[in-house]
């Protein structure tokens, strides 16, 4: 067992940021429980196109708004708190953030750490392993 405190993590190397969101996260492939855990902040007013290619996710919403838009059928649901949604199929989507959009998300394959979008909006396989 370890414990791994958010408060801790935030500042470190867990800690990756873009212009659009930040996440930390508090698990990774290198922890060896096959899938990474993070906590991420979507910024109010942007809109950020992601295909996971390389990995499915899961997201929990724990405060904000945020819109989702499904690229291959142009479906749209509001996420707000309380609300879950799963990229089952290597979704292509976009999510249009309303209010700072805080959530846990889930991946499988686990992530390395250092991850960022591609030009595609994914994650790529060979980022740099994060260690503590």
């Amino acid at each position: 067992m370890f414990i791994r405190k958010l408060s801790e993590a935030q500042g470190t190397a867990r800690q990756v940021k873009s212009d659009n969101w930040n996440s930390v996260r508090l698990l990774l492939e290198n922890d060896n429980m096959g899938f990474s855990f993070h906590i991420t902040t979507l910024y109010a007013g942007t809109e950020t196109h992601m295909w996971y290619k390389n990995h499915f996710e899961s997201v929990y919403c724990i405060s904000g708004r945020a819109e989702i838009e499904d690229k291959a059928t142009g479906e749209r649901h509001l996420i707000e708190p309380g609300t879950m949604y799963a990229l089952n199929e290597h979704d292509q989507h976009c999510l249009r953030v309303q209010e700072d959009f805080v959530c846990a998300c889930v991946f499988n394959p686990p992530l390395k750490g250092t991850e960022v979008h591609d030009k595609d909006g994914a994650y790529g396989l060979d980022a740099e392993e994060v260690t503590d």
